[in-house]
């Protein structure tokens, strides 16, 4: 089974498994690429916090831009107003050049202080078990996913600038520090500070806190739309995959059990499903198994009657035979002697005509299968046998007129000998029936499409009722005249197998405008040119 399956090009694993299995992975492998969807999710919220990133950095440089240019006074105000605009957190520490370590420094301006806060941080003990879920989803993606884990954000119990790792990293380089952290609920916390030099020996840090809870917001929606996406495309793809199992394999395994069942020698009773209502491969397959089933059976009835024929037909033989010899010592005439001897002698040869029909009648089919066609220029072929025939005599006083065609208008293709053995069989037929001195006529014609051989003769014809049986294994209407035992009854039977496995017809009819006579005609394609 596996060696087959290589042969055919089907992986080894694949072989051992059921067609529904390889179906619902071929689908589930598709539905695993479709979720990979989940993968650009992340990346897509890292693009978002990136821009926000590169968007809060130009706004603190903005605010400390004009935070240095406002009155002292005012400065409080215009860190209000700004974190109103930009729904940030803004506070100010000042601290002195040269120090090792940040002080312990409060915020000289909160923007918190002079208005209501512009985010809340949420607890997630308090929120909804939707909220919930929803988070719980999140940390699986993000495992899956094998997204960043940023730093868990929370306000310091007591607000200084030694508090603010960042605030301090942004005086030591006297620049811009930014971060990104993660809020109670797992939305993204973007911190961002910035020295503000006074010329003094001295300065200020500018620090802006802000929870960016609409990038999980823009991330869950994503998600939930793709999610209702892999859903609808799971539930059409499982059930396009039961659907095709339910088509292909359920009648495919009814096939495999009516095969098994022909197999296990059952084939009388097997009725292999054709499947009409089916115009597809496997409605051809159906059909294809259950003509095969039928030629099997058919083939396998012909065998045994063929069997029970042969030995009916050697019994009466071999019977007549023992009784010639069980009576060769019993008589003492020599003349009564002689004629068992002569007795004898028929019967073997009658015997060796029987043993000699029965082969080639039995390998007929197995020899068409396996010879080479040719073309065959039949009004060649039949003007050598009849020439053949008359050389050695084999017509007597029965005359036989060829009514030879055109050469390369009879022209056919396939085995010469066969076809040969077959006109060969109806000629000496005919030539068996024939009155003293009658006239057998053999013609070769083109018809269409076919070539059709025509051989009549002028003796008693063919009973309606019998021109079909006479094809038959076995059967045989001799004339009266004819010794008995001289044909085995098998050379009509051999000459239809031999016209039928090249795909052609043979028939016996009367004669037309005859009172007596039979006519067999046989048509056989016509080689095309």
């Amino acid at each position: 089974m596996p060696r087959n399956s290589r042969a055919l090009g089907t992986p080894e694993a694949a072989a051992r498994t059921s067609l529904t299995s390889r179906i619902l992975a071929v689908n589930i492998f598709a539905l695993a690429m479709l979720a990979g969807g989940f993968f650009y999710l992340d990346s897509y919220r890292s693009q978002l916090i990136d821009a926000r990133l590169e968007e809060t950095e130009t706004q603190v440089r903005l605010i400390a831009e004009a935070f240095v240019v406002t009155p002292p006074q005012d400065r409080a105000k215009l860190l209000v107003k700004f974190g109103h605009v930009t729904e940030t957190r803004l506070r100010v520490y000042p601290y002195t050049s040269g120090l090792k370590a940040p002080p312990q420094t409060a915020p000289s301006v909160d923007s918190w202080t002079y208005s209501r806060p512009t985010y809340e941080l949420r607890d997630p003990a308090q929120e909804e078990w939707q909220k919930r879920a929803a988070r719980f989803l999140d940390r699986t993606i993000d495992v899956i996913v094998g997204a960043d884990h940023p730093k868990r954000f929370s306000e310091p119990v007591r607000d200084t600038l030694q508090a603010w790792p960042l605030a301090w990293q942004a005086a030591q380089v006297h620049g811009l520090a930014t971060d990104v952290q993660r809020a109670p609920d797992r939305t993204p916390m973007i911190l961002a500070a910035i020295d503000i030099r006074d010329g003094r020996g001295g300065g200020n840090i500018l620090l802006s806190t802000e929870n960016q809870r609409d990038i999980t917001r823009i991330v869950r929606a994503e998600r939930l739309r793709l999610g209702v996406v892999l859903l609808i495309v799971v539930l059409v793809s499982v059930s396009l995959s039961l659907f095709l199992a339910r088509t292909i394999v359920r009648p495919l395994r009814r096939l495999a059990l009516a095969a098994h069942r022909v197999r296990l020698g059952r084939a009388r009773e097997v009725q292999v499903p054709r499947l009409p209502e089916r115009r597809d491969e496997i409605g051809t397959l159906a059909r294809a198994l259950s003509d095969m089933s039928l030629a099997i059976r058919q083939r396998i009835d012909a065998t045994e009657a063929f069997a029970a024929d042969v030995a009916h037909e050697l019994k009466n033989p071999l019977a007549s035979l023992r009784s010639a010899v069980d009576s060769l010592d019993l008589v003492k005439n020599p003349d009564l002697q002689q004629q068992l001897i002569t007795v004898i002698r028929d019967d073997v040869a009658r015997l060796d005509r029987l043993i000699t029909d029965i082969s080639e009648a039995s390998r007929v089919d197995a020899e068409l299968a396996r010879a080479r066609f040719e073309s065959i220029d039949l009004g060649v072929m039949i003007e050598g046998l009849l020439a053949t025939r008359e050389a050695r005599g084999r017509n007597g006083s029965v005359r036989v007129a060829f009514a030879r065609p055109h050469r390369g208008t009879a022209v056919v293709f396939g085995d010469g000998s066969r076809l040969t053995r077959v006109v060969e069989n109806l000629v000496e037929n005919a030539v068996s029936f024939s009155p003293e001195g009658g006239l057998v006529q053999v013609s070769a014609t083109r018809d269409g499409d076919d070539v059709v051989i025509k051989v009549e003769d002028e003796g008693p014809g063919v009973p309606a009722d019998a021109r079909e049986a006479i094809f038959n294994r076995f059967h045989s209407e001799r004339p009266d005249s004819e010794a008995f035992g001289r044909h085995s009854g098998l050379g009509l039977a051999i000459a239809k197998a031999i016209v039928e496995g090249h795909n052609g017809t043979i028939l016996a009819m009367d004669r037309d405008n005859a009172p007596k006579g039979a006519k067999f005609v046989i048509r056989l394609p016509a080689r095309s040119l």
